[in-house]
């Protein structure tokens, strides 16, 4: 039977696929011309940067995410690492929505606070595991 930190961590490569998925229907209309409006603009020209900064965001602070997910695994991880775990997922999807969505600064950098202390919880039960 699989680590249950292993789902919390799928969703997030889901979520990562998604968003790879979502920017290339974006850059359809650009690049292969695929949805273009009559007068050959892209419809999705104001979205398509919030895309791709949020992907690329999928590779910064999720990084220690991931890297404390694998070491738990070879701990005796409770669940409190699974709550945290999921915590950040649903927390990445939140910045995702609202990264995207409305381009409002304000209000991800209170939504990325949910991802920076699940991850800093996780890291603090690494910690202690190494005690």
């Amino acid at each position: 039977m699989a680590h249950p930190l292993i789902i919390p961590m799928a969703a997030h490569v889901a979520l990562t696929a998604l968003l790879y998925v979502l920017l290339t229907v974006a850059r359809a209309p650009a690049v292969w011309g695929l949805g273009r409006r009559v007068d050959g603009s892209n419809p999705w020209a104001t979205i398509e940067p919030r895309i791709g900064a949020n992907l690329s965001n999928q590779f910064e602070w999720p990084l220690f995410f991931h890297v404390a997910c694998l070491i738990l695994l070879q701990a005796d991880s409770n669940r409190l690492a699974l709550v945290l775990a999921w915590i950040f997922v649903a927390g990445r999807v939140l910045h995702s929505l609202v990264q995207i969505l409305t381009g409002n600064v304000r209000l991800r950098g209170l939504v990325f606070t949910i991802n920076f202390v699940a991850v800093l919880g996780l890291w603090a039960m690494v910690a202690l595991n190494a005690v």
